[in-house]
């Protein structure tokens, strides 16, 4: 006789509780850029949207970061560590691949015994790791999961490449993803995600210097072209339409991309009042940690506020790219 599987009960889906997020003190301004390579303050402005980024100067690591932006998180979600079970970690700029960030993060944060894993989805990878913990709990496998995005791209960069040392910084911000008790409640949409593995050398890490190396133009045009379509996929999924948006935060990649998929956007039927996210102007690109990052600095500010319908998308490299629409808690 053939022994049957029970499988755990499932949830209506997933919400989120809670954000959190840290940059280092240390703002390099395009000025300081300058001082080392050829360019200046307006070329970058014109191109890039940028005025200054964050790059640590203190010594701190990349598991520092991503732990202060996971404890600020679990404290705004009124949850005890204890209470944490699973904790994902979406990085590209781990210094070795052996132990992972997400294990070293818990145990700092005192999350006893949690699922930890990290995933390198790039620029994407908040996205893929809150796709996965929506997944996670809607399954029964999980019921409170910490998701945290952080970079210490500094440590990757050749910074006489002014294609590249204009551009990254350094960074982590974190969201704590909890049961949805009932259907009202869901506040995590289905992701929309895929790959253009074709496309993968368009941004690389160079083995000579292990230095990070993109094709900017290329990645421009394709970011311009392919992420929109990606956004009105996951406002589908999610039973919406461009017009249900109040905030759209994309990863932060370059001020004329935003710009440009946000007109998109608004081409489709989303309101002219739905708030963008901007943050690249003052963080730089933090790759996996960009959206998490805008979330709380949005939120700050008071241009994100609880109730709102908000509309992620990641992109980088793979190249990768995921989105979907969340309930700001």
């Amino acid at each position: 006789m053939t022994a049957r599987l029970t499988l755990p009960p499932t949830t209506p889906g997933a919400r989120l509780l809670g954000f959190g997020s840290v940059q280092p003190e240390n703002v390099v301004t395009n000025d300081d850029v300058a001082a080392t390579i050829d360019t200046n303050d307006q070329w970058i402005r014109e191109r890039v949207g940028i005025r200054s980024r964050r790059i640590v100067a203190d010594g701190a690591s990349l598991v520092d970061m991503a732990s202060d932006a996971g404890a600020r998180a679990v404290k705004d979600s009124g949850l005890a560590p204890s209470e944490i079970d699973t904790v994902i970690f979406a990085s590209c700029t781990m210094p070795t691949p052996i132990p992972n960030g997400a294990a070293q993060t818990a145990e700092r944060l005192g999350i006893p015994a949690p699922a930890a894993f990290d995933l390198n989805a790039a620029c994407a990878g908040f996205c893929y790791g809150l796709g996965g913990a929506a997944g996670l709990i809607r399954g029964g496998s999980s019921r409170n999961v910490l998701v945290i995005g952080a970079e210490k791209l500094s440590d990757w960069l050749d910074w006489t490449d002014r294609s590249t040392a204009i551009i990254f910084a350094d960074g982590a911000g974190a969201a704590v993803v909890g049961t949805a008790p009932d259907e009202e409640s869901v506040g995590v949409g289905p992701v929309a995600w895929g790959s253009a593995g074709e496309l993968a050398h368009m941004i690389i890490v160079k083995p000579e210097n292990n230095a990070l190396h993109q094709e900017g133009q290329a990645v421009f045009r394709w970011a311009t072209t392919k992420v929109a379509p990606v956004a009105l996929r996951a406002i589908e999924l999610a039973g919406l339409t461009p017009a249900d948006i109040d905030v759209f935060v994309p990863h932060q990649a370059n001020l004329r991309i935003i710009e440009a998929v946000a007109k998109r956007l608004r081409a489709k039927g989303a309101r002219e009042d739905m708030r963008v996210a901007d943050d690249i102007v003052e963080s730089g690109n933090t790759s996996s940690a960009s959206i998490p990052l805008a979330l709380d600095h949005m939120r700050a500010d008071g241009r994100l506020r609880s109730g709102d319908t908000v509309l992620l998308v990641g992109f980088g490299a793979g190249l990768s790219y995921a989105g979907q629409v969340v309930v700001c808690p």
